[in-house]
Order: C-alpha cells, then sequence, then structure tokens
C-alpha cells in the first residue's frame, strides 16, 4: 500500500507552497501598509500616539491574514503551477502516469493545511487581536472605554453610560446608531449616585438621542423614586461615530459568540440577519477557498502553459474577484430577500466548479 505523502505530492506542495507565501506576503504587506497609513491621520487625538497605532494596526494581522488567504491561495497555485507547466514538469508528470485528479489532489491537499490553519486563526488570534485593536483605538476618545464583558462606556460630564451591543442602522437613506442594554449612571455635582436608568434601547437619529423603554431609580436626601418612561429625549452631545467605531462588531466575535448572538436575538425578535452572515461565512470558509482553488486548475493545466507570470497573476486575480463579487452579491440578495444565507454561501463556489468542471472537460478533450 503506497503511503501519503509521495515524492510528486511533496514536490508539487512545496512549489505550490512557496508561491501562495510569497503572494500572502505581498498581499498581508500592502494591506498592513495601508492600514497603518490611515492610523497616522488619528495621530495626537486623545492619548493616541505613534506606538498605538503600531500595535492597534500589529493586532489586526491574524484577521488580515484570514481574509487574505483565499485570493493569496489562487495567485500562489497559479504562480506555482505555471511555473511548473512552463518548465514541462507538469507535462513530464503526466508522462510518468499521473492524472489530472492525482495532481489536483496533491495540490489541494497543502492549501488544506493552510485552510485549517487559517480556520484555527480566524477563530482564536483574528477575535482576540481585533477587539484589543478595538480598545486601543477608543483611547482617541478620552471619555470612552471598551470592555469586553461590561460592553461600551462613555461618560459625559456627571452622566455614564454602558451599553452591552449597538450596531448601526439604515433604511432608505435614514442612517443611524442603535445601543441596546444600556444603563445610565447619573452623579451629583458632591459625588452622590442621584440616578439609575435601565434603558431597552438608545437610538442617535438626525443629531439627537432618543432613549425607547426606560425604568429610572432617582435617590434623592431621604427617599427614593422609580419612573417608567415609555420615550424620552436625551440631551447629550456624544459623538455617535466615535461609539459606533468603539462598539463590538460581528466579525470580532468567535463561531461561538456568534451563535450565541443569534440565538438571544432569534428569542427577543431582533434582527439577527448581520450575525447570521458573518457566521455562515465562517462555516462556509474552507469549503470556498477549497472549491475556489479547485475551480482555477483548468487554468494551471491550460492556458498558462505558455503564458509568463503576469498572465498568471492577472488570471488569478480576475478569477478571486469574480468569485467575490458573485459571492457579495448573492449575499446581498439573500439579506435583501431574507433568504436563507446558507444557499447565498454555497451558490458561488457550486457555480464556479460547475464552470471548472466544463472547461477541464473541453481541455481533456
Amino acid at each position: 500500500m503506497r503511503r501519503w505523502p509521495r515524492v510528486h505530492d511533496v514536490y508539487l506542495g512545496r512549489a505550490v507552497l512557496v508561491s501562495v507565501l510569497l503572494a500572502w506576503g505581498v498581499l498581508l504587506g500592502l494591506d498592513v501598509m495601508l492600514a497603518f497609513v490611515g492610523e497616522l491621520d488619528e495621530l495626537g487625538r486623545g492619548g493616541y500616539t505613534i506606538n498605538h497605532a503600531i500595535a492597534a494596526t500589529g493586532l489586526t494581522i491574524p484577521s488580515r491574514m484570514y481574509m487574505l488567504f483565499p485570493t493569496a491561495a489562487v495567485i500562489g497555485m497559479l504562480l506555482g503551477l505555471g511555473q511548473l507547466a512552463a518548465n514541462s514538469e507538469l507535462t513530464v508528470l503526466r508522462a510518468v502516469g499521473l492524472s489530472r485528479a492525482q495532481l489536483a489532489a496533491s495540490v489541494l491537499g497543502t492549501l488544506a493545511l493552510l485552510t485549517v490553519l487559517m480556520v484555527v486563526t480566524g477563530e482564536t488570534l483574528a477575535p482576540w487581536g481585533d477587539e484589543r485593536a478595538q480598545a486601543i483605538k477608543a483611547i482617541r476618545h478620552r471619555n470612552l472605554a471598551v470592555s469586553r464583558y461590561s460592553g461600551l462606556w462613555a461618560r459625559e460630564g456627571d452622566m455614564f453610560l454602558n451599553a452591552h451591543g449597538g450596531e448601526e442602522k439604515q433604511r432608505g437613506n435614514d442612517r443611524w446608531l442603535e445601543l441596546r442594554g444600556v444603563r445610565m449612571f447619573e452623579f451629583a455635582p458632591d459625588g452622590r449616585l442621584a440616578s439609575i436608568a435601565s434603558v431597552d434601547r438608545a437610538e442617535h437619529r438626525r443629531g439627537q438621542w432618543w432613549l425607547y423603554g426606560v425604568e429610572r431609580t432617582v435617590f434623592g436626601a431621604k427617599s427614593v423614586q422609580r419612573q417608567r418612561i415609555a420615550q424620552e429625549r436625551w440631551d447629550s452631545k456624544l459623538d455617535q461615530s466615535a461609539l459606533a467605531s468603539s462598539i463590538t462588531r460581528p466579525g470580532n466575535m468567535s463561531s461561538r459568540e456568534l451563535r450565541a448572538s443569534i440565538d438571544y436575538r432569534r428569542r427577543n425578535q431582533l434582527d439577527a440577519a448581520e450575525f447570521e452572515n458573518v457566521y455562515w461565512s465562517r462555516w462556509f470558509y474552507p469549503f470556498n477557498v477549497l472549491a475556489l482553488c479547485l475551480a482555477a486548475l483548468p487554468f494551471a493545466f491550460g492556458s498558462l502553459r505558455s503564458g509568463g507570470y503576469g498572465k498568471r497573476l492577472f488570471l488569478g486575480m480576475v478569477f478571486a474577484l469574480g468569485f467575490f463579487i458573485l459571492q457579495k452579491m448573492a449575499v446581498q440578495i439573500a439579506g435583501v430577500f431574507r433568504m436563507d444565507y446558507r444557499i447565498a454561501y454555497a451558490m458561488p463556489p457550486v457555480i464556479m466548479l460547475a464552470v471548472s468542471w466544463w472547461l477541464l472537460r473541453r481541455r481533456s478533450d
């Protein structure tokens, strides 16, 4: 019985691995550099320094690696196999009896190992790094703080606000910020706790804050009063953009946290579409990477034999870009028509694989 990996598996895997790492490094380097340049514009705001900018950018590297890996995998695979095809090495491997399916299995075996590594990174290092980078960026706003377990904290004068969650919403041209699970602590000038309010949700619309479902406890010198208010206006100048940038986003959560958030929103009849989108994108991530690379294989076995690196790089970028545009369109359609996100994420790789199989059959004929 033959054992895996065999000689050709190691040879093909090494060639593809080197090319993927090279393409990955170039894409990641450009992305990190552009992100760091963007952070330089924020220097001097609050206590934000160059060290904070470096730390915030560096902590997002795992998530950037996760997002860029599918594109790097396709480009690197085409570069690696294209070089082997240009040197007639693929022709030699076919001549010794290896089928295209065997060659594809050798390539996909290497990519599968990298994909598993990225799946683990996407569940551990990426959310951890993004969350801490978000906390560092909150330094730019002196009266804001972000905590993993207690959510967002903000201060305005003698009022302290704590929100466990929130999101930016849009309906037509109307866009607003909504905070949920809000608690408000008001202190008297002498430092005494004057009132505590529990608010179902707080919305910032057209420059004004509105509170809904308010239950307020007011502490007097010798008395305590309870108030229930369905809706009230809150005169505050808290910056909506600063609060929005400090809210924990679904992309910064692990799959377990996303699943819990989805269940919570469904139980309370809240919109969970944004969390479902991110949740199913995590599950379909390895399938999409391998399907995308498998669909691109006909280009390596065929037209790249006479092409140079420029042609391979161009084809790889066009193929990856076409796939992600198709998938983004499917996901947006699913969001608009309230379709199952699993269908939206499964359709593009199935279509790409069908087109690839047809092209491969044509080249074989």
